[in-house]
């Protein structure tokens, strides 16, 4: 199926189009969890063009194999129940990401990138293979989903067969959706959407990049609608190609501590080495050897120029059982690295194009992008 911008917006207001993160390894708005392991340094590049070596900080999902050629990193689809997927080993608290990269074709087949926190703040984007034309933002809360009304519908031009710069500039004022260096959507803390800040994204995020496989057989027929129809692998293998990754990281860290179960950026203590600081609401952390009261400064000066190695980009929607599992294990493999120890790692992680046997069988799955509770109306809307 190829939306338009028009009926993609209609979509986005009418039906439940995206469904958050239902579940995590640990949720601290319940319970005390596991430091988020950080990233000690201001910045971090990978360039997938330079092959293997750029996976040192990632963790490869069980079943993933990443191939890589002048294109970047490969990943690639070519049956059902593949979901190449991986994950940074550290967390970031507030910056600028992006992904340099090029979506997969194929109808029912999505490309994703995701930033998402253990209590299940989230900030996508999300491309579909049939849709020549726009590519999806989005953001979740505290894993709220009383209302599907968050997801928008971006022009890009030939997403599958061109590469772009996708770029999520977040702070604790607002988050921004940038591509190709022009900024397409602006979302403020204090926005009703985001219920006055209380559903505002605003804690230590991972970054998740992969595909999946949303019009396979054996997933629910809503699924497969939204995805763009059944998929067939006449044309197969359907590629994603990722060729950078850059981030610049607000609040470098070794670890990121949850005081208490608020949720609250303000809440998040920064640890560099064992000594405790504030976060910073998205400018230059703290030095200070002791807890302090964190300040709320945006970040950068809106020139979203990128270069490559200096500067910076999945969306929690209707997901199959695969890619649920590719997540979980890369989720789970860098909770195990964040709880290795008493004291905090900057999770240097693996650096092959697999997850450890040991980290990934460690911890509980995480539940992604399930479209079981949408079926129905969006099943209905499309029969309208």
């Amino acid at each position: 199926m190829r939306f338009s911008k028009s009926s993609a917006a209609a979509l986005a207001l009418s039906l439940p189009a995206a469904l958050a993160q239902t579940s995590t390894t640990c949720n601290p708005l319940d319970t005390t969890c596991p430091n988020n392991p950080g990233l000690l340094a201001t910045s971090f590049s990978s360039n997938f063009l330079e092959g293997k070596s750029a996976m040192s900080q990632w963790t490869a999902a069980a079943g993933t194999t990443l191939d890589f050629d002048s294109n970047g990193a490969a990943f690639s689809i070519d049956a059902a129940g593949q979901a190449p997927t991986i994950a940074t080993n550290f967390y970031i608290f507030f910056g600028v990401i992006t992904v340099k990269m090029q979506a997969a074709p194929g109808a029912g087949i999505v490309s994703s990138v995701v930033l998402l926190s253990d209590d299940l703040d989230e900030i996508d984007w999300e491309w579909l293979g049939g849709n020549t034309t726009t590519v999806e933002t989005n953001f979740f809360g505290k894993g709220n989903t009383t209302l599907y009304d968050r997801a928008t519908y971006q022009d890009v031009a030939s997403p599958q067969t061109q590469s772009h710069t996708y770029t999520i500039d977040w702070n604790a004022d607002r988050i921004e959706w940038i591509i190709d260096g022009t900024t397409v959507r602006t979302v403020t803390a204090d926005n009703s959407l985001t219920l006055y800040g209380k559903n505002y994204p605003q804690t230590p995020m991972q970054l998740k990049l992969g595909n999946w496989c949303g019009g396979c057989s054996g997933e629910p027929q809503g699924t497969v609608e939204w995805s763009g129809g059944p998929t067939t692998f006449n044309d197969a293998p359907y590629v994603m190609y990722v060729e950078s990754v850059d981030i610049q990281n607000s609040n470098p860290a070794s670890a990121y501590q949850w005081m208490g179960n608020s949720g609250s950026w303000q809440s998040i203590k920064v640890i560099k080495n064992g000594t405790v600081s504030g976060g910073n609401g998205g400018g230059s952390s703290s030095n200070s050897t002791s807890s302090s009261s964190p300040t709320s400064t945006a970040h950068g000066n809106g020139n979203h120029t990128m270069k490559h190695g200096t500067a910076t980009s999945m969306m929690h929607t209707v997901q199959s059982t695969s890619y649920v599992t590719a997540l979980s294990s890369a989720t789970a493999a860098t909770a195990t690295a964040a709880s290795a120890s008493s004291t905090p790692s900057s999770g240097s992680g693996s650096s092959g194009t697999s997850a450890a046997p040991g980290l990934v069988n460690a911890a509980t799955s995480l539940v992604m992008l399930s479209g079981t509770t949408m079926v129905g109306l969006l099943a209905g809307f499309l029969l309208l």
